[in-house]
């Protein structure tokens, strides 16, 4: 796993990012991780808006992703950012009435590109989110995971934000249930000394 490198999403890099969401389709009902971004009027209209709105995101400096390269190729990516970034999480109701205050930055999102997926990339993909939260200042970071109760499942394409287990391997503690089958994990990232 040595040989993957993380990279930051950026006007940069987001035609890496594109070419990996085009492979896969458009990901989730092609919504191009706009999902957990503000609602705006391009959003879920169509995958060209959602690419559209996703592009103009990050141009902004708004959107925010760890990649993962094998070689020159993403292949796997985590979304963060602030709550006010990525405010329309799952279960909000839930998760505003049991929360004793906001993260500084949330993960809401990791894919691994089909036939890649089953090797720990995910937890290479929350890896660099960690590790790019903490250049840019460290903080309380939540995931929202599902809690599988450690069993693996055979199709995991459903785990859009990866498993509890994952989450705790990674360093993440167990903070409370969200939804039905998902929960509330959380790390306090320090502050990295080198950029």
């Amino acid at each position: 796993m040595s040989d993957f490198t993380i990279k930051a999403l950026t006007p940069e890099t987001f035609d890496d990012f594109a070419a990996l969401v085009e492979r896969n389709k458009g990901m989730f009902a092609s919504c191009w991780c706009t999902h957990f971004h503000p609602d705006c009027a391009e959003k879920g209209q169509s995958a060209e808006g959602n690419r559209a709105l996703k592009q103009r995101l990050v141009a902004a400096g708004i959107a925010h992703a760890a990649l993962v390269y094998d070689g020159d190729r993403a292949v796997a990516w985590a979304e963060y950012g602030s709550p006010e970034e990525l405010p329309n999480i799952q279960h909000r109701k839930e998760y505003v009435a049991t929360a004793e205050r906001l993260p500084d930055y949330r993960v809401t999102c990791i894919l691994v590109e089909r036939g890649l997926r089953g090797h720990g990339l995910a937890a290479i993909a929350l890896r660099g989110a960690v590790v790019l939260i903490a250049q840019a200042g460290g903080g309380l970071v939540e995931g929202y995971p599902h809690d599988t109760g450690g069993v693996r499942k055979k199709n995991s394409s459903f785990l859009y934000n990866g498993t509890r287990t994952m989450y705790e391997r990674e360093g993440f503690t167990y903070d409370r249930p969200k939804g039905q089958g998902n929960c509330v994990m959380v790390r306090e990232i320090a502050p990295s000394t080198r950029a």
